[in-house]
């Protein structure tokens, strides 16, 4: 993305002459006007956040101070995004909704609900809920202990000596994040607000893997180390960093153990967020932020129940084809992963097979994307194993974006503690999920989009989000990739029925009060996914409640709007219209129905007003 596209209004004439020529000529005045505010928006943020900043691309020139810092993670910092959150909103509502074109009335609603949303969270005075909901400051998935790290591994890259004296203020900034976080979470721990006892264990082990070892062996260390050679610049600042790690960071992480130690020592058992205080409300507001759209717990529960009934259903029919007909679907795919055929070996010349598996599925799909889309990701995507430091709790899966000004490729990451954990026959939907045309082609269709204001490029809903990617997975079955390869379509309604799964077991914990071992013992004889995978699943549903729901419910949203457009479209159906609607950026699940059952009555169901 060219840099200019991304330098902050000063003014109408600016933010008009930001966009291209085409986009200008279907703006007016008040369009101009609220895409003037937007960016004000997006650049303030952006200010607070370093981190996106380096994500991003943009911590240079004017903002070249950010990449020496880290983000604010402490209460104050919170209050000070929810009092953002309150100007930006009575802002937005002095611009007329009515006097906006279809694009700019977009824009205004989408970020009218995330304010909304963002200013509702401040209700719930623990844990995290100004986007996702996550009740506990410090568990296996949420923490700076894990998270600074990460970053500066996989976004902060050392090109200058400016670079890497950024690289060891954030070093040095490390430990005050550290401290900050466990301030917050002795603070909700004296409301009763901690993990339960089992992802205490797992954060302990982790915080061990972080801590315990020689300062020069820890991650950031041998990062910048690596960094400094491959720049040809000398290894004094890595030294510095193994002092500060000595020094600094290792006394917070000290600090930091010490309470979760004394936390774990008091657990409970009960994996639901319903033991919280409000924990009912909780649930439904962080199911509702997740999906982005307005369901009970038993109303989940039940859609998912039926769900998992229609899927095995699938499976069973494939499975009896191939000879396996006695047992449960979650028995038959138990013996399915246990295949000697089906399991790469637990080694690390088995890992890079792995790896190269996917690549080389990546790229195949790459070829035929043109089938689909007219509009392609300009940033290519790469795959990375999980960091080992925190594959213990990390997700099977995720994906980063690039960053816009193409200086670092996006990264599709895959958890590889156990080759046990990912057999061959499901290999194929992740890569199409994360990748392409799941992840990387929604979450770059935006970003590198010159006609949706940048506050909505990097926007998130992951009902939107997630029901994409596992849309994309239907998608990739429905162009033919398993033609000849029952058991790849099985992995695919595995995948699928993961999904609908998880809407049983999030509710079941949440809502109706299941046990760890129970939800567990259910994913594990329903999906056949194996004991160690699945454990990581429930466990993070723990600490995420709601967040697995946004799949299903997503994908449910995603297939019945392509379908109504497919049947009013006929013989005139272009799959490339109406996968055009990724170009319009990230939106509620609720907002999404509405634009594109606009367009399919006008017979447009995908054209942008300003594309």
């Amino acid at each position: 993305m060219r840099r200019r596209h991304f330098i902050a209004s000063a003014g109408f004439a600016s933010a008009l002459m930001a966009l291209p020529a085409i986009a200008r000529a279907a703006m007016g005045r008040d369009d101009v006007k609220l895409r003037a505010m937007l960016d004000r928006f997006f650049y303030a943020r952006l200010d607070e956040s370093p981190e996106q900043a380096t994500s991003l691309g943009l911590d240079t020139g004017a903002r070249a101070r950010l990449k020496s810092k880290l983000d604010d993670t402490s209460r104050a910092g919170e209050q000070r995004q929810f009092a953002r959150a309150k100007r930006e909103l009575a802002a937005l509502k002095t611009v007329s909704r009515d006097a906006l074109g279809d694009a700019a009335k977009l824009d205004y609603d989408v970020v009218e609900y995330s304010l909304d949303r963002e200013i509702a969270g401040q209700r719930y005075a623990y844990g995290a809920s100004a986007g996702r909901y996550a009740p506990y400051v410090l568990t296996q998935l949420t923490g700076a202990y894990r998270d600074v790290p990460d970053f500066l591994a996989n976004q902060h890259a050392v090109r200058s000596a400016a670079d890497a004296d950024a690289y060891v203020a954030r070093v040095q900034a490390f430990a005050g994040t550290i401290d900050a976080e466990t301030e917050r979470q002795r603070e909700d721990a004296a409301k009763g607000v901690f993990a339960t006892d089992y992802i205490l264990d797992t954060t302990l082990k982790q915080l061990a893997s972080a801590r315990d070892k020689a300062p020069d062996l820890s991650g950031p260390a041998t990062d910048l180390a690596a960094k400094l050679k491959a720049a040809n610049l000398p290894p004094e600042r890595g030294q510095a960093v193994a002092a500060l790690m000595r020094d600094q960071v290792f006394p917070a992480l000290d600090r930091q153990r010490a309470l979760v130690t004394e936390l774990r020592s008091t657990a409970t058992h009960d994996a639901g967020v319903w033991r919280l205080p409000d924990g009912d409300a909780y649930y439904a507001a962080a199911a509702s932020a997740a999906t982005t759209v307005q369901l009970t717990g038993d109303e989940i529960h039940r859609l998912g129940l039926s769900q998992v009934a229609e899927i095995s259903a699938r499976i069973d029919g494939i499975l009896k084809t191939q000879g396996m007909t006695q047992e449960s679907v979650g028995e038959r795919l138990v013996a399915l992963n246990t295949r000697p055929d089906q399991l790469f070996p637990n080694t690390d010349l088995g890992r890079e097979a792995l790896l190269e598996q996917l690549r080389a599925q990546i790229a195949a799909m790459a070829k035929r994307l043109p089938e689909q889309f007219g509009v392609l990701p300009r940033a290519p995507v790469e795959v990375r194993r999980v960091p080992e430091d925190i594959q213990a709790g990390a997700p099977g899966g995720y994906y980063q974006s690039a960053s816009l000004d193409g200086s670092r490729s996006a990264i599709y990451f895959i958890n590889l503690r156990d080759t046990f954990d990912r057999p061959k026959f499901g290999l194929a939907t992740l890569s199409y999920h994360e990748a392409i045309p799941g992840h990387h082609l929604q979450v770059m269709s935006a970003l590198e989009s010159e006609d949706i204001p940048l506050i909505r490029r990097r926007g998130f809903y992951s009902g939107y989000s997630e029901g994409w990617a596992l849309y994309a997975e239907q998608l990739a079955d429905e162009m033919g990739v398993y033609d000849g390869n029952p058991l790849g379509q099985v992995g695919y309604l595995q995948s699928l029925l993961f999904r609908a799964t998880r809407l049983v077991v999030d509710s079941g914990m949440h809502a109706k009060r299941w046990s760890r071992e129970k939800a567990t013992d259910y994913l594990i004889a329903t999906t056949g996914i194996a004991r160690g995978r699945s454990q990581g699943e429930i466990d993070r549903y723990t600490v995420w409640p709601g967040q697995a729901c946004s799949y299903k419910i997503g994908h449910t949203v995603w297939v019945r709007l392509r379908d109504e457009a497919k049947l009013k479209a006929g013989a005139d159906w272009d799959p490339k219209q109406f996968h055009r609607l990724l170009t319009m950026g990230a939106m509620p699940l609720t907002v999404l129905e509405k634009v594109a059952r606009e367009r399919i009555d006008d017979g447009k169901p995908t054209a942008s007003s300003v594309s």
